[in-house]
């Protein structure tokens, strides 16, 4: 890339010539502000905190959307640039509902950081600051407050690069709001609740569903047995809330830290993974000998399911029918546990800790009730579980490793990877390897189908016979995935995650602020632990997991049984499209 020479604050540098001023800025070390700025995301120079003073303009520019030319010189610090940053500031504050010390996002601001950096001790002009919209709390797995909204539109650009789009800006000036079309809810609408927009929200106006004081009651209800698993991705993320560096592995903190809360028993998803990859991975088995109803797609994701069902419903059939992780999980605990442990299944409390909003819809489906109750009670993302630590009192940092329950609590490094893109794909192709070959698989780090391209593909010869399988993240990638399906590209099998990078990017994640983000990508950098577990781990393939043997042995005789299709497999719905 051909280079142009700018001067920024008297600093000469060098920089591509495809750079916004903001970029250059960023890579001399100089700081520019910015709000509605969310690299790759959203870029509209839409809030002008960002401004800069350009030598020979006749008005200021917005930075992250000015591109540099050959000979600029630009001025990040005029007095100029100081008064039109703390105005637009100030404006923005005027119409935002600035009851901060009870907000969701207290501390985790950008809007509250800005006004501490500007030095905003008054807000000088007269806005709407009274609350004027009502809450959306129609979802079951977020919420909506506009009266918190600064109109960046980081959510509706998240959305859009979802492929969902059921936001946008609706009306004018103070009653200006982000909303869906026809002024519906957000639950009658094609939203997949995958939680992009809460993560991309640099304020309180979207958060996930508060479902701890129903799961605090059940744990203070002594005649509850309250059990507890946790996602793989979690584990990857949550010390970020108690200031550890991303990607920090937490597993055994994490573990301690949920007994100290009440739980009767803590269980690891992992071990229900490897349960999903034998029902799963026979059920590839099975339809790939027959030729039928392939590609086989993944149905892990209740995104990318509810993606499906809203605007793809043609490939409903081609829906793995194992359900995820955490509802097979629900399932066991509810029917094998109970009875193992002579335990009343009305008695046991079911609470999945996820990395996801969208969970919080999935445990609520009624196809998610082969137990005879709802298989889970409730589900808590990863921001929700670190809200209750803190409010316990509890030091996390300080907490010793402990080892999770017996007996879910032994899993494999297969069951690990769940949480990256690539992960159930890679965890699939180790057993059914295995299972059809009738020998090791020598390379069980699956190179092609890691990493964070939007489309990966793969073709393997197993059992003399060619595998094609493909794996996208990101409901645009699986659009676009889909369609090439339905022009006429042949695929085996297929893995879909609705979150970018997949689970380690849910929204149920702690929030990255934009400037954090800058020069990391927290997709990455949470992934490397999941993959250094994987690569510690005593067993990496699923089918060797002894706690599942038993469970096939005892009680569910083998995968893809009668009794496994009752209790782990689900179906599916068609919905409209809105």
């Amino acid at each position: 890339m051909e280079n142009v020479n700018i001067k920024i604050d008297g600093i000469e540098i060098s920089v591509p010539k495809n750079y916004t001023v903001l970029q250059a800025a960023r890579m001399a070390n100089i700081h520019i502000p910015t709000l509605c700025y969310l690299e790759g995301i959203n870029e509209i120079g839409a809030c002008r905190i960002c401004v800069v003073e350009i030598k020979g303009a006749r008005s200021l520019q917005a930075a992250c959307v000015y591109p540099v030319n050959e000979g600029m010189e630009v001025y990040t610090n005029s007095p100029a640039v100081r008064k039109a940053r703390k105005a637009n500031l100030e404006l923005i504050l005027s119409n935002h509902d600035r009851k901060c010390l009870t907000c969701v996002r207290n501390r985790n601001c950008e809007l509250q950081k800005l006004a501490e950096e500007f030095g905003i001790k008054e807000i000088r002009y007269d806005g709407s600051s009274d609350p004027v919209f009502a809450l959306d709390q129609s979802s079951p797995s977020l919420v909506r407050d506009n009266n918190k909204c600064v109109l960046c539109r980081r959510c509706v650009a998240a959305c859009a690069n979802q492929a969902v789009s059921v936001i946008g800006l609706k009306n004018r000036g103070f009653v200006t709001e982000v909303g869906c079309a026809f002024d519906a809810p957000i639950f009658e609408t094609s939203c997949i609740y995958c939680g992009q927009c809460i993560v991309s929200c640099p304020v309180g106006a979207l958060y996930e569903k508060d479902d701890i004081p129903k799961v605090q009651k059940a744990i203070d209800n002594t005649e509850k047995h309250v059990v507890v698993q946790t996602a793989p991705a979690v584990r990857a993320a949550l010390g970020e809330e108690f200031g550890l560096p991303m990607g920090t592995p937490v597993t055994g903190k994490m573990v301690a830290a949920l007994r100290r809360l009440g739980f009767d028993k803590v269980f690891d998803t992992d071990t229900s993974a490897d349960l999903t990859i034998m029902e799963e991975g026979t059920e590839f088995i099975e339809r790939f000998t027959k030729g039928e109803n392939l590609p086989l797609i993944t149905s892990c994701s209740p995104g990318w399911v509810k993606f499906c069902e809203h605007n793809y419903p043609e490939f409903i059939n081609n829906l793995s029918s194992a359900k995820s992780p955490m509802e097979m999980f629900g399932a066991v605990i509810k029917s094998y546990y109970a009875e193992k442990q002579n335990i009343a299944k009305e008695n046991i409390y079911s609470v999945a800790i996820m990395p996801c909003t969208s969970k919080k819809f999935e445990a609520q489906r009624p196809e998610h009730s082969s137990s005879g109750a709802q298989d889970i009670d409730a589900s808590l993302t990863t921001r929700e579980l670190a809200r209750m630590i803190k409010e316990a009192g509890i030091q996390f940092n300080e907490l010793p490793d402990e080892e999770f329950d017996s007996p879910f609590g032994e899993a494999t490094g297969a069951g690990v990877i769940f949480g990256a893109t690539g992960g159930v794909m890679e965890a699939a192709i180790r057993t059914v390897y295995e299972l059809l070959e009738g020998k090791p698989l020598e390379n069980l780090e699956i190179a092609p189908i890691r990493g964070m391209d939007g489309v990966k593909e793969a073709e393997l010869t197993i059992a003399g016979k060619k595998v094609k399988v493909a794996v996208c993240h990101g409901t645009k990638n699986a659009k676009a995935l889909l369609e090439r399906v339905k022009a006429g590209e042949k695929y085996d099998f297929i893995e879909v995650m609705a979150c970018p990078g997949g689970c380690v990017n849910g929204g149920g994640q702690p929030i990255v602020s934009s400037e954090d983000r800058v020069g990391k990508d927290i997709r990455v950098e949470r992934a490397k632990a999941l993959y250094a577990e994987d690569r510690s781990a005593a067993l990496r393939k699923s089918h060797e997991n002894p706690v599942i043997q038993t469970l096939y042995d005892t009680y569910f005789e083998k995968p893809c049984s009668h009794k496994a299709h009752e209790l782990l497999h689900t179906t599916y719905t068609k919905r409209n499209k809105f």
